[in-house]
């Protein structure tokens, strides 16, 4: 029997599942998320077509039942180099849509700026689209 067929018991686990959404975004056109995924190029590196070579590359690297898989790059494919296990607030600072600045030697997404200032996201953005520098954006004392 070939290799990709062997049994291997994880079928209902939550990692397994995991592995074939991580496929179907790249694959399945009829899958919901395959245009932001497999349209866009973005594919599953060969060997992670074997669950079992999958499963240990999870299991060395941290998986745990609280994280979700995430691509470095988010261009990048699914790959050992290029994934991570994150947790859902590592991973919504990690995405397209996110607008990443840079200012005192360091680029984080909005919302981390906000974190760290304490200046809330709507006033940095205001801020920018009226014409302040960046710095001054994420420094100023709001009034």
């Amino acid at each position: 029997m070939p290799r990709n067929h062997l049994i291997h018991g994880d079928s209902h686990t939550r990692l397994y599942k995991i592995w074939k959404s991580m496929k179907g975004r790249c694959y399945l056109t009829s899958n919901t998320s395959y245009k932001r995924y497999g349209a866009r190029g973005i594919r599953v590196c060969s060997e992670w077509h074997d669950y079992q070579i999958f499963r240990k590359w999870a299991l060395d690297n941290g998986y745990d039942d609280s994280l979700t898989i995430d691509r470095i790059d988010v261009n990048g494919d699914y790959e050992p180099n290029n994934c991570r296990w994150a947790t859902p607030k590592e991973q919504a600072n990690n995405t397209r849509r996110n607008r990443n600045l840079t200012a005192f030697g360091k680029t984080l997404t909005m919302t981390q700026w906000s974190e760290i200032t304490g200046i809330k996201v709507a006033t940095i953005w205001a801020r920018l689209h009226k014409g302040w520098n960046t710095e001054d954006a994420l420094s100023k004392a709001v009034k």
